[in-house]
């Protein structure tokens, strides 16, 4: 199903109830200034946007993926270079899934989208054994569907909700159960090389987004496939990283900084530095004998 739209009005009204309607305007100003802010940093640095642009934003129903939304259409209006969206969501026929919230919004909204339908669930429950967890089987179906739509609707960017948290997160998980110092890359060119997928909300914390979220109140869809299951390695690290956020503010950021500041030299990766190679300067040596 896909639908088109013209133009988005960024404003949504904003629930006063329980507090001074000119104090909740403020707080929902200074959050979307900080939002636009670390992903027009992100859109910068990362060179993720060109002219003529059709980005494809993957619209799952939470709220990080409902944010990178708003934050395109917002850069939409007021970025210097023109650039088309175009808002998808993958419809994985999960029981009791609510087929009407995302078209009704995005219909409000006036965003053109596509629904794509495709019952990746019963696929995922019957290839994921007992006990395991369905993320690995449900994610590489979910990805091979999004880039076959987005050569299909003839998208040059796919945009993607994950946010500084998520970064983190993977490279703590591969880390620890991966034996490699590999995270989410801001940026990055699939297998095929038929994809460029982009992360704007790479600088964002999550608790930003939910605190945006909260403003703009929307109707969230969880994902019952994957969401109930208590085995999973990344809620293990997310409850670290939220320790840590409590008994040391700053650290969570600090570590997400440290993927953008990397010394190759002082890492133990061969295939990266030439450590073998390394040789005293005798030129320097001698300058520092005549001294």
């Amino acid at each position: 199903m896909s639908v088109s739209a013209d133009i988005y009005t960024p404003e949504q009204p904003l629930s006063a109830k329980g507090r001074d309607p000119r104090k909740g305007r403020y707080e929902k100003n200074k959050c979307h200034k900080k939002l636009r802010k670390l992903v027009g940093e992100a859109l910068t640095n990362f060179n993720m946007l060109t002219d003529g642009d059709k980005v494809m934003v993957c619209l799952s129903g939470g709220k990080d993926s409902y944010t990178l939304l708003d934050m395109m259409l917002s850069f939409q209006q007021h970025a210097p270079i023109d650039f088309e969206i175009v808002a998808v969501n993958l419809d994985q026929k999960q029981p009791g899934f609510p087929e009407h919230v995302l078209p009704a919004y995005l219909q409000d909204m006036r965003v053109a989208y596509d629904i794509i339908e495709q019952d990746t669930y019963s696929v995922v429950k019957e290839l994921t054994p007992e006990g395991k967890t369905t993320c690995p089987v449900c994610s590489r179906l979910r990805r091979g569907i999004l880039y076959s739509h987005a050569k299909k609707i003839g998208a040059t960017k796919i945009a993607l909700g994950h946010h500084l948290d998520d970064v983190v997160e993977t490279l703590m998980l591969n880390m620890f159960y991966g034996a490699k110092l590999k995270a989410m890359p801001a940026k990055l060119l699939s297998d095929d090389g038929q994809n460029i997928l982009i992360r704007p909300l790479y600088y964002c914390r999550e608790s930003l987004i939910q605190r945006w979220s909260d403003f703009r109140q929307y109707p969230i869809i969880p994902c019952n496939l994957c969401g109930s299951q208590d085995n999973l390695q990344r809620q293990v690290i997310k409850e670290m990283l939220a320790g840590w956020d409590r008994s040391h503010p700053g650290r969570v950021d600090n570590i997400g900084r440290s993927i953008n500041n990397v010394t190759l030299s002082h890492l133990g990766d061969r295939r990266h530095f030439d450590f073998a190679g390394l040789q005293r300067d005798s030129s320097r040596i001698a300058a520092l004998q005549l001294d």
